[in-house]
């Protein structure tokens, strides 16, 4: 009896000096997928955008508010929702260096997706110079309103709804504060 209790405080003892390297991805890319039709691959990398091949397992993403479970093979997991038209997307992922998170405006074209990433200083940028015009054009008013509403219909038509915007530029000014 005394034997196995000294054997099995050993073994506890010993497994906590053993730690696994954490992965970690905290850039990621979105491309479309090679393999599928209509569909994108979400791809982990380092700052300079080189895939990061030691990137697997299945981590937690939030994409357009939903979460989603992706699971990741060498560096490339693969998001299998068709997209049926040109439509934003926000994908968000959380570890402990922080959170990760990125807003591309996905165009359909034929049967071919073109990703384009969309800063949170555009965001912040448009907004701003429609009412800095305006302010000093007292004229161009009415335009930039007529602009400003386009800018908002074009947004909530492609799905980037008033929350996700304003989480994209809080998510933004956060990053650059880390």
């Amino acid at each position: 009896m005394k034997r196995t209790c000294f054997v099995f405080l050993l073994s506890i003892f010993l497994s906590s000096f053993v730690f696994a390297d954490t992965i970690a991805i905290n850039h990621f890319v979105i491309k479309e997928n090679p393999f599928a039709q209509n569909e994108i691959a979400v791809v982990a990398t380092d700052s300079s955008e080189n895939i990061l091949e030691n990137v697997s397992g299945v981590f937690s993403f939030s994409v357009n508010g939903f979460d989603e479970p992706l699971t990741f093979d060498k560096g490339t997991a693969f998001y299998r929702h068709k997209i049926d038209k040109s439509t934003f997307m926000y994908i968000k992922h959380v570890n402990d260096s922080g959170t990760h998170s990125m807003l591309y405006y996905i165009y359909k074209h034929d049967s071919k997706i073109d990703t384009f990433h969309i800063s949170w200083i555009l965001l912040l940028a448009i907004p701003i110079v429609l009412v800095l015009l305006a302010y000093a054009f007292k004229r161009f008013i009415i335009i930039a309103l007529i602009l400003f509403c386009v800018f908002l219909y074009f947004n909530h038509h492609n799905g980037l709804t008033v929350p996700t915007f304003f989480e994209s530029i809080i998510d933004g000014l956060k990053g650059l504060f880390h």
